[in-house]
């Protein structure tokens, strides 16, 4: 796979060709589908998350909430070794050591919990939950985070696998090349030899979350998401998706989005309240996805046109529609699962022309 340096490489040169403006693809066939509920999305399209959203939706079908289904979901992706970007089996940050952020959010009650550099538990989004419901915080973090999790009866596990090991231990033998030390992203790195180095074997990206948003038969909505963090992060960095408001957020009276990427990026933009209150104006999912990425872009088109990020957003309302929408090279999709069934949806990609 092209690495993330490769593709905004490939930005720049569609940029300093002078396309400065925004190209989205068209989708196949409506953009907002299907209006009908209940109703469970993940950004994952893999057979994981194919898994987590039948055993989400079984909670849906019988009647139950949207706050289970979506904690039943998340539970099952993050519990998936193979996968890198999420709970067990995520990759470490740059010393070794795998921390976790998760946050859940139920629309019917306007309560929400999240954690940040959780250690030692498979399913931080379930910690969150008990943050949520147990205290009346919102954000626990590290070793408090911990300490509150064994109070809870989680049990402490390595989250360390070794398919993630030995991809920590080919980075560190090219460290300091491909950390993140340095200026920030969307600034010209010109000092830096990372622009053409490949990810390692077997790595896809150095961003990854997994979303969870929910509506139930009442209408009541709720949304979680989690993630393992930027790989070979700065131990202690925190990214968006334990921010309620920036990788996540839900309102009860209009719909529920859900942000991954670079958490930096979508931290300073709150780019989860931004599309749930776009959609509150009236914009559908997928048009409330798109602009939060023309908010993005056109921030940094100030100081530096060439950049170009990789958010992709996922999105639904009330109704039951949804839609998704990135910045990224290949296809934009998301997954799923209503009564009419399971399927993948594709949203619009932000790009150069051709």
């Amino acid at each position: 796979m092209t690495s993330t340096i490769s593709r905004r490489l490939f930005f720049a040169r569609g940029f300093a060709a002078g396309a400065v403006g925004l190209f989205l693809s068209k989708t196949q066939g409506r953009a907002d589908t299907d209006g009908t509920i209940p109703l469970i999305v993940t950004d994952h399209t893999n057979e994981t998350g194919k898994n987590a959203l039948a055993a989400g939706y079984r909670i849906l079908a019988s009647g139950g909430s949207a706050l289970d289904a979506v904690e039943k979901a998340a539970n099952a992706i993050e519990l998936d070794p193979e996968d890198t970007s999420v709970g067990f089996g995520g990759l470490p940050n740059e010393d070794g050591v795998v921390q976790l952020d998760a946050s859940i959010m139920d629309g019917k009650t306007y309560s929400a919990g999240a954690v940040a550099c959780l250690e030692n538990i498979k399913t931080p989004s379930s910690v969150a939950r008990c943050v949520m419901e147990r205290t009346d915080h919102v954000l626990l973090v590290g070793k408090g985070a911990l300490e509150f999790a064994r109070a809870m009866g989680f049990r402490e596990e390595n989250l360390l696998t070794e398919k993630a090991r030995k991809l920590w231990l080919e980075w560190k033998e090219s460290h300091s090349e491909k950390d993140d030390w340095g200026r920030p992203e969307h600034l010209p790195r010109v000092e830096k030899r990372t622009m053409n180095l490949p990810p390692a074997p077997g790595e896809t990206s150095g961003y990854g979350t997994t979303n969870v948003l929910a509506v139930d038969r009442n209408g009541d909505i709720a949304g979680a998401t989690s993630t393992s963090g930027l790989k070979y992060k700065i131990s202690g960095r925190v990214g968006d998706s334990p921010i309620i408001g920036a990788g996540l957020y839900v309102d009860n009276a209009v719909g529920a989005a859900g942000a991954t990427g670079r958490g930096e990026d979508v931290i300073k933009c709150c780019a989860s309240f931004y599309i749930v209150q776009r959609m509150k104006d009236g914009r559908t999912p997928r048009q409330a996805c798109e602009d939060a990425l023309r908010l993005i872009i056109d921030k940094y088109r100030i100081v530096n046109p060439a950049f170009l990020p990789e958010e992709k957003f996922v999105a639904l309302n009330k109704k039951g529609e949804f839609g998704c929408a990135g910045f990224r090279r290949d296809a934009v999709r998301m997954a799923v699962h209503n009564p009419d069934g399971w399927k993948i949806q594709e949203g619009p990609t932000l790009g150069v022309p051709s």
